[in-house]
């Protein structure tokens, strides 16, 4: 609510609302100078310090402390130092994102891994709808300096254009009556795909973002955008960007029920740790209203339900999560875990991208199974920030094999998971979700769950 905004917080509309890409009205609204997650974060930041709330920046999560079936805490280390600190709590809320870089081209910041999806896995929690990827449609090839830079699809909606390597709006002859507007991301990505594809896109592999044709008080509205592009060296009012889809954020994730919770005692998600609040096809404009409201949720439910204070073997507790990264330190691998991340994108870049087939799906498999045997046999991990690093490598391996092996049980194509060999929708058997869970020894076990 508005009356619990710090006293000397202002809001300030550059633009007060916009259409995006599969609404049909201007649901969405944006912040310009600063962008929203900026103001958000400010928000709560400024909160946090009136609570008094207690934040450590710096530190990554290695894993959960368990104790019988209960999440009770998170080893966190920061691997500047080689420090160690083992948080105990009597409620856990995972928001640690998404899939993170487990594609070549990625929206997600560099240091996010898909470790939530790994830690709650391990912990015991399902994951469900892994095989739905979003790609943003038109994120940055050049300028070089902005590459992985998403141009925003509100830009369509104020009037830029998507043109191929041959001048034409080629979004007319897939929505004829809308162009580039008034189409999901998921949709709006296939179709520059195979534009791209068809051989009609600029030598790049990209298409242009044409934001010269903006009403100049539309165009100068998105400051960091235009401000990026002319420290790049290139005038947005006079030349055009080149786009092309990346994976951008993720359908599925973490399992909850309506209030947050993991079916893991201490264990809640909110934001894009928690997966099927979306769907098949996440709209735009919809990220941060699932941050704000589940993570809202997923807050308040944990605050309600924590465990009461009880007396646990902590050393034993921080001894097993610890694990990983001893087990990491142990094994004498002479493979560098950043070659294996490495590896995991170009296979789910080449194999698990915006078209998917069973050939390429089994290659998948096939790749990201050895690429386990080797981190089964060792990773180098000279030291505890390479070993969390060799942990991560693992996390991604196990993440990306739960999209390949979701997207290849989908013989369907719908929303953003799109079947060269299965291209139709089919409700009568796949109106139902695929869900990852940890087996009795460890092992990934993929069901399905009818769609309620």
């Amino acid at each position: 609510s508005w009356g619990d905004l710090p006293d000397d917080f202002t809001l300030v509309l550059h633009l007060a609302a916009a259409i995006v890409p599969g609404h049909d009205f201007d649901s969405a609204i944006r912040i310009n100078a600063e962008g929203t997650g900026k103001v958000i974060m400010k928000c709560l930041a400024g909160r946090c310090a009136d609570l008094g709330v207690l934040v450590r920046s710096g530190w990554r999560a290695v894993s959960f402390l368990v104790d019988e079936g209960r999440v009770v805490g998170c080893l966190v280390l920061k691997r500047r130092t080689g420090e160690l600190l083992a948080v105990r709590a009597r409620a856990v809320v995972l928001a640690m994102g998404g899939i993170g870089r487990i594609y070549d081209d990625s929206t997600y910041p560099a240091d996010v891994a898909a470790d939530s999806y790994a830690l709650a896995f391990r912990a015991g929690a399902s994951m469900i709808d892994m095989e739905f990827v979003q790609f943003e449609p038109t994120i940055t090839m050049h300028p070089e300096q902005c590459r992985g830079m998403e141009m925003p699809t509100a830009m369509l909606g104020d009037g830029a254009h998507l043109l191929n390597a041959a001048g034409e709006r080629f979004m007319f002859r897939h929505n004829p009556e809308h162009g580039e507007t008034r189409m999901e991301k998921a949709r709006l990505s296939l179709c520059i795909q195979q534009e791209i594809d068809e051989g009609r896109g600029l030598p790049d592999g990209t298409v242009w973002f044409d934001t010269t044709v903006l009403a100049p008080e539309k165009l100068e509205g998105y400051v960091s955008h235009c401000a990026r592009l002319r420290a790049a060296g290139m005038e947005p009012s006079r030349e055009k960007p080149h786009v092309h889809p990346a994976a951008h954020s993720h359908m599925g994730g973490v399992f909850i029920d309506e209030q947050g919770w993991t079916g893991i005692p201490g264990l809640y998600a909110g934001g894009e740790a928690a997966g099927g609040v979306h769907g098949a096809s996440r709209l735009a404009g919809n990220g941060g209203s699932d941050s704000l409201v589940f993570g809202a949720v997923a807050g308040r439910e944990a605050a309600t339900g924590m465990d009461p204070p009880a007396e646990r073997d902590w050393d034993r507790i921080q001894a097993e999560a610890f694990g990983p990264l001893r087990s990491a330190m142990d094994r004498s691998g002479s493979t560098d875990p950043e070659t294996v991340k490495d590896g995991v994108r170009q296979v789910m870049t080449r194999c698990a991208g915006l078209h998917r087939d069973r050939r390429g799906l089994a290659e998948a498999e096939r790749d990201l199974d050895m690429m386990r045997g080797a981190d089964d046999r060792g990773l180098r991990a000279a030291d505890l920030a390479e070993a969390s690093r060799a942990v991560e490598a693992a996390n991604m391996i196990l993440v990306a094999r739960m999209i390949v092996k979701s997207a290849a049980l989908r013989t369907e194509s719908r929303g953003a998971h799109q079947r060269r060999d299965f291209p139709d929708r089919d409700d009568d058997n796949w109106l139902r979700h695929v869900v990852c869970r940890r087996g009795d020894h460890g092992e990934l076990v993929i069901d399905t769950m009818r769609v309620h």
